[in-house]
């Protein structure tokens, strides 16, 4: 059992690394017409003290036009799923969107990157940002050399899939 939660806290870790370090996501709202994820930039707001690298709420800006964020009228149930820089962590979050009016938050979490998408910077009257409460995330680590040591466990007569996924996945809260 210490071992599984050890696993399950490193993976959490490696999540929140990666997401600091590449914060794209694709998102998409669960049970909606057009329910297709697509490429939204993640704003990390860590806890206070906390780095960014610990975890924290996410967010995204985007637009209030966008199918997304209108479709948040009828449904606020969102799915992400996430492949880092260098595909060794792959993850698929549920959890819900749910818009906010900060100005303060909006200052915070502004950055040249978001800047660029909006014509009249932070007072764009299209800029809508959201906040992603996570509910709990599948987290998968990929290992280089990993066909190699299935086709070894194929061979010994094991299930590669099922001792990668005990070593490898963590089913966590975020």
């Amino acid at each position: 059992m210490a071992d599984s939660a050890n696993r399950d806290q490193e993976l959490k870790q490696m999540f929140w690394k990666e997401l600091a370090s590449s914060p794209f996501m694709m998102i998409g709202l669960q049970g909606v017409e057009d329910s297709r994820t697509r490429p939204w930039t993640a704003q990390i707001d860590p806890a206070d003290g906390e780095d960014k690298e610990d975890g924290g709420t996410i967010y995204f800006f985007g637009s209030k036009s966008d199918h997304l964020v209108q479709g948040l009228g009828t449904n606020n149930r969102a799915v992400a799923t996430y492949v880092s820089k260098g595909h060794n962590i792959f993850a698929h979050v549920h959890g819900t969107l749910t818009p906010v009016n900060d100005r303060a938050l909006v200052e915070k979490l502004w950055n040249p990157f978001i800047a660029s998408w909006y014509k009249d910077g932070k007072d764009d009257p299209d800029l809508a940002l959201l906040r992603f409460d996570t509910e709990n995330a599948d987290i998968w680590k990929s290992e280089s050399g990993a066909t190699l040591v299935a086709a070894a466990l194929r061979m010994l007569g094991r299930d590669p899939g099922e001792d990668h996924q005990r070593a490898n996945r963590a089913e966590v809260t975020v």
